[in-house]
């Protein structure tokens, strides 16, 4: 529970304070004195008359009422001194940097617990344990350096489950002129975690005071709906957001029955979460340093990048990263292209990338950014790579770029990457308020991150023409309450979609057998019924076209263990396809999709969306699939009609919203020829209890 005297205390207290500034208790005093923090502020130690110029309390009880306590002390005291200054002191805000609680083992964990306990009986904020602490506009309470210099509205709000790798990435986003707006340590985090802290900026969000980039380090998230709720209304308020997921869970190697299932993992809830609320997911602090510099100029608004340069091996890297990650890099020529080329040096070229020598001049720059600006209709932003060869002082070039970058409507992304040649020149470009690319491509592959990550999906109602009335009494009329459902409810509630399906029969006999195969005409497929995955059992075959081979084959699949009868289904042809249904704890229900049959396995080639989607959120998704140019038809052989795959999608994921007692669920396959697509097998998992 975030409240005031968290984030803006009329006073404080560091209890564990110490001249020592090697010790965190003393940093913490050194960084709240150095802030200028405006209220009384307060130190406590047992042997201390003086700490820093401030008085020293022995005791904790001779304290007078305070808003904020932070706490650098053995862990086994604190839950008692948390108890003493919420009973006796009006405290209602705690931060706990001490280490040794549930990330130590299980005694900490309890006394964790208890110390949490005793913030709650009293409605007090408790942040930690085990973090660095908060940073903001009106303290500076951590004990660790650097502290950046705040900016709070054209900084980052910063949110990192590590204290640790908080302080990395501040190193690293100063160092490229990155500003901070707030920091704020979460620790272990079992009473204020990650998604409280994005609730507070929510609330508190204003366009015109508040930052307008939050970026966020995640060790597990523990709120996912909360988290897609206020990230959600963050970005659809204009905030843009990136953010780190790291760790993993058993998930990914759980032992499953459906290849959904097996397939699902923690990694692949996250970032469809993240898909859906617009978070950019990066994988490393370097990317999310380069984001949140994306994030800091005018926004891509088109995939036509020029890319502007003196060194021509940085911009092929560059041009590579940009149009491997689906951005592009246009060829410029023509009349224009020949104009501009007339004020570059002899050996110049203007075909994009554009590339104007080591010898090229500030003013030859500027030329090509108006250009670029002004003439080039087509291309939609720019990327200026310009170090120094050492042969002149590049001064006025970084001159000229600020001020481009000033008046133009276009981003101009500037990678600078002469770290020792012009440390001077970056230092004065970036007190002019700009954020520098070291790497070229690093800022390619986030450039492609920012622009290809979504605005929030808001799912529509369900569509009109599934039965939810039937599906309903499916489930009501259900014999268990968990496992897999009848082949009779699977073919109820795919009816109940509309989903077309194969036409077959069932039987418990060779003579029912031989019925259904002369009703379906040859050639027909003959599948076992009990066993779960039938092709590891020998309990399908496929492309039989005689009596005599309904006879045997019904034989050998009665012999197969568990087998109760036989279902015989007329066969279809054509490219297989695969649709999944996978119940991830807390977060909800991951829909994946892609190639069928055994392929979905051996090639593992889905794509995955946090139920419920959209249809346009599906086609996207199945865009971005590998093996996408057979769904389209290659080589002669015909595709599938995308929009009709699509549709069915989306019944299966308003499916979940009918029936959210599905744990797992298979469409494997679905075979697709034309405009025709026939669902063939099918399997759902339930859970009611």
């Amino acid at each position: 529970m975030i409240n005031s005297q968290l984030i803006n205390p009329n006073s404080i207290v560091v209890v564990g304070a110490s001249n020592d500034l090697r010790k965190a208790g003393g940093k913490m005093l050194h960084n709240l004195l150095a802030g200028d923090f405006g209220g009384p502020l307060m130190a406590v130690n047992q042997r201390e008359e003086t700490i820093q110029g401030i008085k020293s309390y022995k005791n904790i009880k001779d304290l007078p009422d305070v808003d904020l306590a932070i706490l650098s002390i053995p862990a086994q005291f604190c839950p008692d001194t948390i108890e003493e200054l919420a009973k006796n002191h009006n405290t209602t805000a705690f931060i706990v940097i001490s280490a040794g609680f549930s990330e130590l083992n299980e005694a900490g964990k309890i006394l964790e617990q208890r110390m949490i306990d005793v913030a709650n009986k009293y409605q007090a904020a408790l942040s930690g344990p085990n973090c660095i602490g908060i940073i903001n506009q009106h303290y500076h309470g951590v004990f660790t350096t650097p502290i950046p210099q705040l900016d709070s509205k054209n900084g980052c709000d910063f949110i990192s489950s590590s204290g640790a790798t908080a302080v990395f990435l501040m190193e690293a986003g100063m160092q490229v002129g990155l500003r901070f707006a707030s920091v704020y340590s979460v620790g272990n985090g079992k009473q204020i975690c990650v998604e409280d802290y994005l609730e507070y900026l929510d609330e508190i969000y204003d366009p015109n005071t508040s930052a307008q980039t939050i970026l966020m380090y995640l060790e597990n998230i523990s709120k996912p709906q909360k988290l897609l709720k206020h990230a959600t209304s963050l970005i659809a308020k204009g905030c843009r957001i990136a953010a780190i997921k790291s760790g993993s869970t058993q998930a990914g190697s759980r032992a499953a029955s459906s290849h959904t299932g097996a397939m699902a993992t923690s990694d692949m809830a996250t970032r469809a979460l993240f898909r859906k609320a617009g978070v950019v997911y990066c994988s490393s602090r370097d990317e999310l340093i380069s984001v949140a510099s994306v994030f800091s100029y005018n926004k891509l608004v088109g995939k036509n990048i020029a890319v502007i340069t003196h060194a021509g091996g940085s911009a092929v890297m560059l041009t590579d990263t940009l149009e491997k990650g689906g951005l592009c890099v246009p060829l410029i020529e023509g009349k224009i292209a020949d104009d501009l080329l007339d004020y570059l040096h002899s050996g110049s070229s203007v075909s994009n990338p554009i590339d104007f020598l080591a010898t090229g001049t500030a003013e030859q720059l500027g030329i090509i950014i108006d250009f670029c600006e002004h003439k080039f209709d087509f291309i939609d932003a720019m990327v200026v790579v310009f170090g120094s060869p050492g042969l002149f002082d590049v001064e006025n070039v970084y001159k000229v770029l600020n001020v481009k970058m000033d008046i133009c409507k276009k981003p101009i992304f500037p990678v600078l990457p002469s770290l020792v040649n012009a440390q001077k020149e970056i230092q004065y470009f970036l007190s002019k308020g700009h954020v520098n690319f070291p790497d070229e491509v690093i800022l390619g592959k986030a450039l492609c991150e920012t622009y290809f990550t979504g605005s929030p999906i808001t799912p529509l109602n369900i569509d009109n023409t599934v039965d939810v009335e039937k599906i309903r009494s499916v489930v009501k009329s259900l014999n268990t309450k968990k496992g897999y459902l009848s082949v009779t409810d699977n073919n109820t509630i795919m009816d109940a979609l509309a989903i077309p399906r194969a036409i077959e029969i069932s039987a418990t006999s060779k003579e029912e057998a031989l019925q259904a195969a002369q009703k379906l005409c040859f050639p027909v497929v003959m599948k076992v019924v009990g066993p779960l995955h039938k092709s590891d059992v020998g309990g399908v075959v496929l492309n039989i076209n005689s009596n005599e081979l309904i006879v045997t084959h019904f034989a050998a699949m009665m012999e197969i263990p568990n087998a109760i009868g036989v279902i015989i289904q007329k066969q279809y042809t054509g490219l297989e396809l695969f649709i999944g249904v996978c119940y991830e704890q807390d977060f909800g229900h991951l829909l994946l999709m892609g190639l069928g049959g055994i392929f979905v396995e051996v090639l593992g080639d889905v794509k995955v969306c946090l139920c419920p989607c959209t249809k346009e959120e599906i086609i996207y998704r199945l865009k971005n699939l590998k093996g996408y140019p057979l769904l389209q038809g290659m080589r002669g052989k015909p595709g599938v009609n995308i929009d009709t795959f699509a549709n069915i999608i989306l019944k299966i994921s308003q499916l979940t919203q009918i029936m959210s007692e599905i744990t797992e669920m298979d469409i494997n396959p679905l075979i697709g020829v034309d405009k025709d697509i026939v669902a063939v097998d099918m399997r759902i998992k339930i859970n009611h209890e």
